[in-house]
């Protein structure tokens, strides 16, 4: 995350994709069931910090949480413009689940060498 905190070239392979996500979900879930918590119980200070702590962490991950969802789209050789899709009603985020869950190219493709394999060959076919 640190690395490529607002990095949006380049190519994300699955593991790089799931475990920024895991790690998000470990960290902000907590977050917010402690608000509800505190709201359910009437604690106007447990709820203020669950919640407000939950909104500056999704905050501050948001941009590296675009980006990280760029590059995995790259990794299967589309364009980040197709995270656009997720807008769509309960279609698009079935659509971009299949796509972050399939493999990337194996080989080189027009966003950079494959993340698995970086000495991989290009492998170029001619007409000829």
């Amino acid at each position: 995350m640190f690395k490529n905190y607002a990095n949006f070239n380049g190519r994300a392979r699955r593991a790089e994709y799931w475990y920024y996500t895991l790690m998000n979900i470990i960290i902000l879930l907590p977050l917010y069931l402690l608000g509800v918590a505190g709201m359910a119980s009437e604690s106007e200070l447990l709820g203020f910090l669950g919640i407000g702590s939950y909104v500056i962490l999704a905050l501050a991950t948001f941009i590296p949480t675009l980006a990280v969802a760029v590059r995995r789209l790259h990794d299967t050789g589309k364009s980040g413009w197709f995270y656009l899709v997720g807008f769509i009603p309960l279609v698009g985020a079935i659509i971009l689940l299949v796509w972050f869950f399939t493999d990337g190219n194996r080989f080189t493709n027009e966003y950079g060498e494959d993340p698995k394999n970086p000495q991989s060959l290009e492998l170029e076919f001619t007409g000829e």
